[in-house]
């Protein structure tokens, strides 16, 4: 079994690309699992993933590379038993340390696996931004990385790529750096596939031999802008990212797909204008998901100058129509983040006249507050 890790900061693609990744070496006739963390008590991703077909296990409570390390070799154990894949793909929260996951699968010692090159996302239309409102974290992901995948290329002016691409490589000197698009099918993608996957990624690309690796990690450190400390790898991920993060979700009455719609853009729309008056260049990851009757609604939005964007899709939902929403930003304290969440998504509900219930988590079981 090849293990292969992609982290990256908040609203990098990884989920994209992890999908992609899974879908095409399925189709190629290969067994992938996919393990999928979040932050928080509910769970987004692994459900977009497995409505694809994938196997997915899904952590969440917190930090897969800090409380989760017990449940992280089990997850595993379980998987390799039960389903035996040839490819595992996981895919870390964005405020993880992902050479800790790596380290740690290694100290596993798990028989016939083989721990792929540590690849770190890097969203390329957001570079300038985090470098300047989470630079000591991303840099940490940057620096450990082994793979680094600019991604998003094609929502950066191709002027400024090269410029990027230099910036990256100084900070990492001993990574290979590759663009790509987890959007598009072309010789980047391909590129990407190689060097992550190896021979294994001729089952779907039938090329040339992947380029040599280089998978020393480079000496350099960071250091935290308020003590002035090294930043440790044993540090708590969480705190070190600066990033608060609140997940919750709602049980709703039935909708149709254009509602749904509707409601989850308007919804976010009015979490970013006020996300925006307390941290007014945050980054970071929102996402909403709305089930219809027929199709899931997935609302993104990564940064106070990103727009919007939705997509749907097609899938049989037989359980309780939801609503889910992971916000993860930068310079916000909790309790206000808490409060516009709560407050926006249950102000825009009641006026589209939909009863729902807040499903609250409380140690290990959930309460459910009717309205």
């Amino acid at each position: 079994m090849k293990v292969l890790v992609i982290g990256g900061f908040l609203g990098s693609g990884k989920t994209s690309t992890i999908l992609r990744l899974g879908r095409e070496f399925s189709n190629a006739g290969k067994k992938v699992a996919i393990i999928v963390n979040e932050i928080g008590e509910v769970g987004i991703d692994g459900d977009v993933i497995s409505k694809y077909g994938l196997q997915t296990t899904e952590l969440t409570s917190g930090c897969i590379c800090c409380s989760l390390k017990v449940n992280m070799k089990t997850t595993i154990n379980l998987l390799t038993k039960d389903y035996d894949p040839e490819i595992l793909l996981i895919e870390p929260t964005g405020i993880a340390f992902p050479q800790i996951i790596k380290n740690e699968i290694k100290l596993m010692d798990l028989k016939d696996v083989s721990i792929q090159p540590l690849v770190t996302l890097i969203d390329g239309s957001r570079f300038k931004q985090l470098m300047k409102e989470v630079k000591n974290f991303a840099m940490r992901q940057i620096i450990d990385a082994e793979i680094l995948g600019i991604n998003k290329v094609d929502l950066v002016e191709e002027i400024r790529i090269p410029i990027i691409e230099a910036s990256v490589q100084q900070l990492n000197p001993k990574a290979r750096v590759v663009l790509l698009s987890a959007k598009h099918e072309d010789e980047h993608w391909h590129n990407f596939v190689r060097l992550t996957l190896g021979e294994e990624a001729e089952e779907i690309i039938r090329e040339a031999e992947p380029a040599e690796l280089k998978t020393t990690s480079p000496d350099i450190q960071v250091l935290d802008k308020d003590t002035g400390l090294p930043i440790e790898m044993t540090m708590d991920s969480i705190e070190a990212s600066g990033v608060t993060s609140y997940a919750t979700e709602y049980g709703i009455a039935s909708i149709d797909t254009p509602l749904a719609r509707s409601i989850g853009q308007e919804a976010m729309e009015n979490i970013k204008s006020e996300v925006i008056q307390h941290s007014p260049e945050f980054v970071g990851h929102i996402k909403l998901f709305v089930e219809s009757e027929t199709d899931t609604v997935k609302v993104n939005l990564t940064a106070f100058d990103k727009e919007v964007t939705t997509e749907v899709f097609q899938t049989e939902n037989s359980k309780t129509p939801r609503m889910k929403i992971l916000s993860a930003v930068s310079g916000i304290p909790y309790d206000t983040l808490v409060g516009i969440v709560q407050d926006t998504i249950e102000t825009k509900l009641q006026a589209n006249d939909i009863r729902f219930t807040h499903k609250v988590p409380d140690h290990g079981h959930e309460n459910d507050h009717e309205h």
